[in-house]
This record gives structure tokens, C-alpha cells and sequence, in this order.
């Protein structure tokens, strides 16, 4: 805003409001698609596919490959802001380290929760929870990495990609009182395209 280059702000914007929307269509296909898969008609006397006979090993839970996909390319965005930030400047890419921490904490938790709901032992889900939080600092070498003296026309541009990714994952993520009824692409985008006019209108006037 202290720029005034209301062209980057507005393309950088829009790309991160239309890469955020791929990524969420995506996840929740992958996430349906799951659940779609129907439990067998097992004539009586059959065991069901989810119970072992006496004497057997239950077989470990099956991934919830919707679930982890989602988790991994929100840390990984995360990882590529927390760059972004330390790019721009020390006391942002310190606050962002601050609370990306502990955002990635709570994601941990709740991650090992779910995959330990489904069946995983434990020591295989420290090691799943463990490999998805590296893909913050994956996410972080290549932000500093790529955007290492970089012009003030690509920071402008990165920024606000990082600032719709940022309020995406608030809005659309952790604020799911205010998502009781499913809704469109378009009603999410009519909402980020509000947010970024009265953005612009605090450059121009």
C-alpha cells in the first residue's frame, strides 16, 4: 500500500485467489473420492472387509490421502510466505515465524489425531506428521532462495500472492462457523474481489 502499484497488487492478488481455489477444488475431489469407495455387500457369515478373524493381525489403516495432500500443500505455502516474509524484511519474516508456528503446532495435532483415528500406529504417524512439517522449511529456503534480490515490481507481486494465500486459509480454512451451507467458487471469489477493491481504493486515495 505505502507503493502505490495497484497493478501488481491486483495480478498478484488474483493469482493467489484463483491458485488457492485450483488447490481447494482439488483436495476436496480427492477427499470425496475417498469417501465415494463403498463398503462390500457380504453375504451373513462373512466377515466385513474392516474385521479380522480370530487369530489374525489387522492390517494398518489406509491413508487418508485427501486429508494429507490438503495439509501438505497448505504447510508448503505456509513454508514459501515465512520466505516471503524474511525476504521483505526481518521483523516480518520473525512474526510470520511466530505464528506459522504455531499454526503448524495445532495442524500437527490435529493431523495425528485423525491418522491415528485411522488405524495408523504410532511411530508411523510421528513419522508422516514430521515429514509434512519439514515441507515448511522446504517452502522457506525456496522463498528466500528465489526471491533473493529480487525487484520491487516482483515483491509487489509476491506479496500479494501472499497476502490472498494468507486470508484464504483464515477465511475458507479456520473459520468454518462461517461455512455452514456449501458455496460456489464464485460466492468465495466475490468475497476476495470485495476485499481487494477496498485495497486498491487505499492506494489511490
Amino acid at each position: 500500500m505505502a507503493r502505490h502499484r495497484p497493478l501488481e497488487v491486483g495480478l498478484g492478488f488474483a493469482i493467489g485467489v484463483g491458485v488457492m481455489l485450483a488447490l481447494r477444488s482439488l483436495t476436496r475431489k480427492a477427499a470425496e473420492k475417498e469417501k465415494a469407495v463403498p463398503t462390500p455387500a457380504l453375504p451373513p457369515g462373512v466377515l466385513w472387509a474392516s474385521q479380522t478373524a480370530p487369530g489374525e493381525t489387522a492390517s494398518p489403516g489406509t491413508l487418508p490421502m485427501g486429508l494429507l495432500t490438503g495439509v501438505g500443500i497448505d504447510i508448503l505455502i505456509d513454508g514459501l510466505l515465512l520466505g516471503i516474509g524474511f525476504a521483505a524484511g526481518a521483523e516480518e519474516g520473525m512474526l510470520l515465524a511466530i505464528a506459522l508456528t504455531i499454526e503448524v503446532l495445532s495442524l500437527g495435532l490435529a493431523t495425528a489425531v485423525e491418522l491415528r483415528q485411522e488405524g495408523q500406529g504410532k511411530a508411523r504417524t510421528v513419522g508422516i506428521v514430521a515429514a509434512l512439517s519439514a515441507l515448511l522449511v522446504v517452502g522457506a529456503s525456496v522463498g528466500i532462495t528465489v526471491l533473493k534480490g529480487a525487484s520491487d515490481n516482483v515483491m509487489e507481486l509476491v506479496l500479494s500472492f501472499g497476502l490472498a494465500a494468507l486470508l484464504f486459509l483464515v477465511t475458507e480454512e479456520l473459520l468454518t462457523e462461517a461455512h455452514e451451507e456449501p458455496e460456489s467458487p464464485w460466492l468465495t471469489s466475490a468475497f476476495f474481489l470485495g476485499f481487494l477493491v477496498f485495497l486498491i481504493l487505499g492506494m489511490l486515495v
